[in-house]
């Protein structure tokens, strides 16, 4: 008996709990973190003590409320790992990710906060699926779709400044350019396309150097030799594009010599 009676109290906390996460969902998406634990328990019908029984936190909570959202991205890059097309899979997932947490900004709060802190310190769903986009950007990367010169870290930020002006384009009702303009914008300047500016290389440690050709990391050589190159094909089209430029140059330099003598005169003698 006494079981029976208790069943209906844990029924209560179920639906209980189960309002509060879908009135978060909707007051996080709407407004972040930002939102006033009492604005959700009205939302829910419920009082500030039943949400604080449930989530001991606002950012309890928080994180309750939109970790689904990020494991669902972190499942479906994962899904994509080994899809053919590795450069259009990685763009394709890059804009989907954008055009839906565009619209969350519980979700762009996460991402953005997730890139701000050391990955060892970031929650596990974040970590999960920074490293999950990492393998998409590799795969990419390696296919000759994305610039080489850019590493996860560049793409998290550039994916979430992209988040926050979709947002406010929106939000704005912005109607000088069509939705998704920016994310069209961010993947051009992603792309490996010799018209795109070069960015400048930045070191990561005191001694690591980039590659003159493709800008890739570069090992230090065992003779002690200043590295220029990656391997051996950089340093052949390296040496490939000196040849050019000395046939070139030969081809358009003027005579400087007499055949038997010193040099000519430049003037009338």
């Amino acid at each position: 008996m006494a079981s029976g009676g208790s069943a209906p109290s844990r029924a209560d906390a179920r639906r209980n709990r189960a309002l509060v996460l879908q009135a978060a969902r909707s007051a996080f998406e709407e407004q972040g973190l930002g939102v006033p634990l009492g604005e959700i328990a009205r939302r829910a019908g419920v009082g500030a003590g039943t949400v604080y029984r449930h989530f001991p936190s606002k950012e309890a909570l928080f994180r309750a409320s939109i970790v689904d959202r990020i494991v669902l991205f972190t499942d479906t890059a994962r899904d994509l790992a080994d899809a053919e097309d590795p450069g259009g899979v990685f763009f394709r997932f890059l804009s989907s990710v954008v055009r839906l947490a565009a619209r969350n900004k519980a979700l762009c709060d996460a991402l953005e906060a997730s890139g701000q802190v050391d990955a060892e310190m970031s929650p596990e769903p974040e970590r999960d699926f920074a490293t999950a986009l990492g393998v998409l950007l590799v795969r990419a990367q390696q296919a000759g779709a994305v610039r080489p010169d850019i590493d996860l870290d560049d793409v998290r930020a550039v994916m979430v400044g992209c988040m926050s002006m979709e947002r406010q384009r929106s939000g704005d009702g912005a109607t000088t350019s069509a939705p998704g303009r920016m994310t069209a914008l961010m993947c051009d300047g992603l792309r490996a396309d010799r018209t795109v500016t070069k960015l400048p290389t930045v070191a990561a440690g005191h001694n690591e150097t980039r590659c003159e050709v493709c800008a890739g990391p570069v090992t230090a050589a065992r003779t002690g030799r200043p590295p220029r190159y990656c391997g051996a094909a950089c340093r052949q089209k390296a040496h490939r594009a000196r040849e050019r430029t000395r046939r070139d140059n030969g081809a358009r330099r003027p005579t400087d010599k007499a055949p038997d003598g010193p040099a000519r005169a430049t003037g009338d003698a």
